[in-house]
Parts: structure tokens; sequence; C-alpha cells
């Protein structure tokens, strides 16, 4: 009888396991424990990057080659350093999907499309669990569907050098994204999302079809991407609101691919077998025939050797790309860009994290750090321009990051503040409020932030650093060892977010009582 039983309790489980029809496959996915939420993992939204497709733009899964697919769980990471072998894959393009319970085609609810950061070389979906996001969606009468993904890494996302340029095969990483919105687009509403309307195709020139109210937002490079793809105004058709947080297009240091030409050719020969096509501008055959162990070895040794921290950024891909024409400052300035709505904003000391803590920072170490992070390659920054910046940030640990500490220095060496100010602004602040400012002139309804949220997970000479924020908007925070106005802020912030996703506005009145917050216009440049 106890078998039996036992037997039946399992059916019982299995049979209530929640279930997508995908084509012809059954997609199978899980319940959230605790949480009147589904959650469906790892589903593959483009052809596995391998081989032939190593190192070329994604091709859309518009099939999976079997009767049932497992999706209670994350796809595996793509390929970076920092991770066992075994707990990464190339095989990485997969998507994953929180929905409320019961949510159905016949109600479409809002999206939200989360892209991470991770310098372009680290990251993965698996670490951005979007329930907390969905349960306060629910809670406070405006449910939504979270979404995120995996794009690649890299050298495997982001390759350099006239090869690359030569091929067409430049910002893989940025088509990854746009391809998981492709995917959203044409199953989103089989999973209850709204789906008003489906495409095939991002780059169009002209579409006329209702907007689709996928909200895409993200934090430090998923930022950067995410206000990266609003430079084609076509996004609009597949996105109607973006949040950015922490990071814009402006961000990384862009180049012509070739630039970079000594870093990719440090991943050529470090990857073992295609040594003797170094140089050659003839390795990508190579490269697509290694296995990813010899890959992996390539990437490690091009991260060891590269001058830059971030040698893999997005490039510039020729007055007709269709990714990275121009700079973005000087697209903004012709206003080449989406209008869409938006939130963009910073964390009070962006610049504090991951600053040497061993160097002096005298004046000339300071104009050695900035050209080696801001100016790697030629035209280099003028003496003029480096004299002038150390007159707008004088020697005063008073008016250091983190903010607000006086004189205190934590123990740091000289000049660590002064910075850890400068880092801040050059990378995150400046061109944050230079998109924000050119988007509000031309008339685009913008919010801007600045986040200035402590919590006790980070420790006092961090301040409010990059990446603080996302422990509030993803409910990270252990309310054991914060204080309540912590935790009110961190569930004001996500009803700030939830709020504009769904009605354009962060001030929709529902939820938790909130200040009001002021559009961003040229009159009233909030933040």
């Amino acid at each position: 009888m106890l078998i039996v039983i036992s037997v039946l309790c399992y059916a019982l489980l299995a049979a209530a396991a929640p279930e997508v029809q995908l084509g012809k496959t059954k997609l199978v996915g899980r319940d959230v424990t605790g949480l009147q939420q589904e959650f469906f993992g790892g589903i593959p939204f483009a052809e596995p990057p391998v081989g032939a497709l190593r190192l070329q733009r994604p091709v859309l899964k518009t099939d999976i080659d079997a009767d049932e697919f497992d999706a209670q769980n994350f796809g595996l990471p793509c390929l970076q350093s920092g991770l066992d072998t075994d707990e990464m894959s190339e095989d990485c393009l997969t998507i994953n999907i929180f929905r409320p319970k019961g949510a159905s085609s016949e109600d479409p609810l809002p999206v939200m499309f989360w892209t991470y950061g991770g310098g372009f070389t680290g990251g993965a979906s698996s670490s951005y669990n979007g329930s907390n996001i969905v349960a306060q969606s629910v809670t406070r009468g405006t449910p939504i569907i979270y979404v995120n993904y995996n794009y690649r890494l890299g050298p495997l996302g982001f390759p350099q050098g006239q090869e690359a340029d030569n091929r067409g095969q430049l910002n893989l990483g940025v088509r990854d994204v746009l391809t998981a919105l492709e995917w959203v687009q044409q199953n989103i509403g089989l999973f209850g999302g709204d789906k008003t309307k489906a495409r095939t195709l991002l780059y169009v020139d002209s579409l006329d079809n209702e907007i689709q109210q996928v909200t895409i937002f993200g934090e430090s490079a998923g930022a950067m991407l995410t206000n990266l793809v609003l430079l084609n105004a076509s996004i609009s058709n597949f996105a109607w609101a973006s949040i950015s947080e922490s990071g814009s297009a402006s961000s990384p240091v862009i180049y012509n691919a070739s630039t970079r030409e000594t870093t990719w050719q440090y991943f050529v020969a470090g990857t073992p077998g295609c040594e003797s096509v170094a140089g050659t501008l003839n390795s990508f055959d190579c490269l697509q025939a290694a296995n990813s162990s010899a890959i992996y070895q390539g990437l490690l040794e091009a991260y060891a050797l590269a001058i830059e921290d971030h040698a893999f950024y997005p490039a510039l891909d020729g007055p007709s790309g269709t990714i990275l024409p121009d700079l973005p400052t000087r697209l903004w300035e012709k206003g080449q860009f989406a209008t869409i709505p938006f939130i963009s904003g910073t964390n009070l000391d962006e610049g504090t994290g991951g600053l040497s803590t061993t160097t002096n920072f005298t004046d000339e170490n300071i104009k050695d750090y900035i050209q080696t992070t801001y100016s790697a390659f030629p035209p280099y920054l003028s003496d003029a321009i480096l004299d002038q910046l150390l007159e707008l940030y004088p020697d005063d640990p008073s008016l250091g990051s983190p903010y607000g500490t006086g004189n205190e220095t934590f123990g740091h060496p000289v000049g660590w503040k002064r910075v850890a100010s400068m880092t801040g602004d050059l990378t995150f602040d400046a061109q944050r409020r230079t998109w924000t400012q050119t988007a509000a002139q031309a008339g685009v309804k913008a919010y801007g932030y600045q986040f200035a949220g402590n919590s006790s997970l980070f420790s006092a000479d961090q301040g409010v650093p990059h990446t603080a924020d996302v422990e509030f908007i993803y409910g990270r925070l252990d309310s054991s060892s914060e204080s309540a106005s912590t935790m009110l802020l961190a569930e004001m912030m996500i009803d700030y977010w939830i709020s504009f996703a769904t009605s354009l506005d962060p001030n929709d009145g529902l939820g938790t009582s909130r200040p009001l917050w002021p559009q961003y216009t040229s009159e009233n440049e909030a933040c």
C-alpha cells in the first residue's frame, strides 16, 4: 500500500509541473518554491554557437528537435574566466522565464527583459532570480513576466581586429541580445506575455505594428547594452521602454575594431593549434575547428596579456554598420536613437569598486591610470586635458568618493578617494547625464536617478558602490541585518521599476507609498 501511495504522489507531483507547448515541443518547467509562480529555464533561443557557428552572428532557434524539453533549470553560463569548465558551456544562448501562476495568452502581461552585467567578460542569467520582482508585481496588482538570458562574452562575443571587421562579425554579443528579443517577440505569448505584435527581423526600415509591451533593463554592461541597442530607432518595434542601471552606450571605451588588433592576436596565438595563423588575418577557420578547451586557453591568455582590464568591448562597425556605425555620443548629437521612454541612473560611489588599494595615486600615477583606462591607444589624451582633470578633482579627501565621509581615508593610499571620484564620473555619471540631457532635449520621456541606499553588504570604504542597486532590486537583502528604512527603500525601488514597466510612469500610485518622481526635462534636470 505504501508503495502504491508513493507512486501515486509522485505521479501527482509530475502532473503538476507547468507545461508550455512550443511548436512541436512540450516545455516542462517547475513551480517556484513558496511562491505562486512558474519557471521555465535553459530554453535555447539561438542555435549553439559552436563549430562553424562559432564567431558568427546568432541564428534564431525556431525549433527544438525533441518532443519534450526539460526547462526546470537555468542554462549554463557562457565561456568566461573564473568558472570551472564544467560550470559553463559555449552552448549557452538560452533564455529563462518567471511568470505568475495562471498566466495565459488570454490575458497577456507586460514583460521585463533583463540583461546582466560583468564587463562584457563575465556574468550569467542564473545569477538573477526574478521571482522577487514578479512576486511584488502581483502583490501590487500589476503582474509582469520576467525574462533573462545569456549572451556571449569576451572574444567569442566581442571579437576585435580587422579580420572580424572584414567578415562582418563584430559585436556578436549585441546581436545575441537582439536575437533574444526576437525570440521573445515570437514566443512570449505562449507563456502569457504581451504579444500585441511579433516580428522576425530586428533591423528594418519601417514597421506599422503596435508597440510591444516589453521593458528592456540591465545593470553595468547590461545597462550599456540596453542603452546601446537604442542607437537603432527600430528597437522601438521590440520594446516600449528601457531602464539602464549604472551604464550607458558611451560608458565602454569604444574604438575601431583594428585598434585592439594585438589583443585579438593574443587570443589567436594563445589557442592551442592556432598559433601559426596568428597575425595572418585568416584565423577564423582554425578557431572554429578548435575545441572549447583550446578556446578557453586562448581566452585566458588574451586576458593575461592585454594592456586593458577590459579588452573585449563593443567595436565600431563602420558607417554602414547596423550596431555601432559611429561613437554613441556622435549618434546622440545627430538624433540617431530610439525615442522610447527610459529610466537611467547611477549609484553614489560608482568608482570605488575594484580600484587598487596598493597604488599611491600621485599626480603622475593618476595621469598614467587615466591614460591606461580611457586612452590606451592613440590618439592619447593631451597633458593639457590631464592637467585640467587634476584641477577639477583636487587632492582633498573630503571631496572624494565614497562621498560624505569627510577626511576619512580608510587606510587607503594617497589620492584613492580622488581617483574613485574621477572613475565614477568618467565611466558612469558623465556618460549617463550626457545621454539623458540629449534625449530629454529631443522630447523623450526620461527619468534620472542617483541611488544612495546603504546596506550592510558593502564596507564603509565602498560607500554605495557599483552593483549596490542590484541587491535591492533582486530582493537579496536580509531583513534581520538591515534597517527597516533600507528594506522599505528596496520595496519602493522595485515598485518604481514595475510601475514604469507597466505604465511608462514610475508614479502609478500603486504598491508602496513613495515620493513623486519628477520627469527629467531640459527645464528640470532631476538627477
